[in-house]
């Protein structure tokens, strides 16, 4: 026990000393603060994993097994403050976040730094979707399965189905809400745009008759841009917009409910991150369709629908 103790301490206190070098070499050669901010993100990542593991698993016993992921979510938050100086700002004037339960809660989806917006927005009662191969990765995968992650195994669509299936029981059962990233993938983007929307959160918020509330993350390719080797501290804004109600729609009003909700998100998206930004006169975005071309603040960028 001790040794294994021993290797904890020497490598916890290595990846530290790491992350620190890195910072100290950034004043010399700017991109080594995007390694030693990278080694800081993943550090906390480990270090709220192994949190929540133990949180899941005390919630549970006590019965408040639910709460899991909005605790750990809020760890994370400052976890990340304090190591890489990052931060998410909720804009949410109308409380929606602690008053519509359950609910649908769909964000934009960028990078891996997403995970860390969770703990500003992240509503109690709330569980995620994740795809199934994070379930095997370690401590992240551990937490998740034990905090009641919905996987997806998006090569299999009779399988999905029926989680999301099961997902709508739960929704209604237990009033737990479902939050989403309705776009399946990160976009990686340093335009303010969306990639086309996966249908599953819409059909999961009429089957479950709940409200969709999207929430905007606005563009931070200013503070993160991996091809560049960009990582900087700063705020990036978060708004949560207005419920949108499913009340008696059927699967027929899927297609509509999607491409209603991607256009609202998307003009939100452009000015936020206009104002984030600090541009002025952003373009807002009507209605993009597949192959139009739109002003995205002042850069002309192809959105597919």
């Amino acid at each position: 026990m001790a040794s294994l103790t021993s290797i904890l301490y020497n490598i916890v206190v290595g990846w530290i000393t790491l992350f620190i070098f890195f910072y100290m070499l950034g004043f010399l050669l700017p991109k080594a603060t995007f390694v030693g901010r990278a080694l800081a993100s993943y550090f906390a990542l480990v270090v709220s994993s192994l949190f929540g593991v133990t949180a899941a698993i005390v919630l549970r016993l006590v019965g408040y097994g639910q709460l899991s992921q909005w605790v750990v979510a809020r760890f994370f938050k400052y976890a990340m403050l304090v190591t890489t100086g990052v931060n998410f700002v909720a804009e949410d004037p109308n409380g929606y976040l602690e008053k519509v339960r359950p609910a649908v809660f769909v964000a934009n989806h960028q990078t891996e730094l997403d995970v860390c917006m969770l703990g500003s927005i992240f509503p109690k009662w709330c569980s995620m979707t994740a795809k199934s191969s994070l379930r095997h990765t370690p401590f992240l995968g551990w937490f998740m399965t034990l905090s009641g992650t919905i996987f997806l195994n998006r090569s299999n669509t009779a399988e999905a189905r029926k989680k999301m299936s099961g997902a709508a029981n739960e929704i209604r059962n237990k009033r737990q809400s479902v939050y989403i990233f309705p776009e399946g993938t990160r976009s990686y983007t340093k335009d303010p745009v969306l990639l086309p929307f996966k249908k599953g959160a819409f059909h999961l918020a009429v089957q479950a008759q709940v409200p969709i509330v999207p929430i905007v993350v606005a563009n931070y390719s200013h503070i993160l841009w991996i091809k560049g080797l960009i990582f900087r501290s700063g705020t990036i804004p978060v708004k949560v917009l207005d419920p949108i109600p499913t009340t008696g729609m059927t699967a027929e009003d899927v297609d509509k409910l999607t491409q209603t909700t991607r256009e609202l998100m998307l003009k939100e998206l452009v000015e936020l991150t206009a104002r984030a930004r600090g541009e002025a006169n952003a373009t807002p975005v009507s209605r993009p369709t597949n192959g139009e071309v739109v002003k995205v603040t002042g850069v002309e960028k192809r959105v597919a629908a």
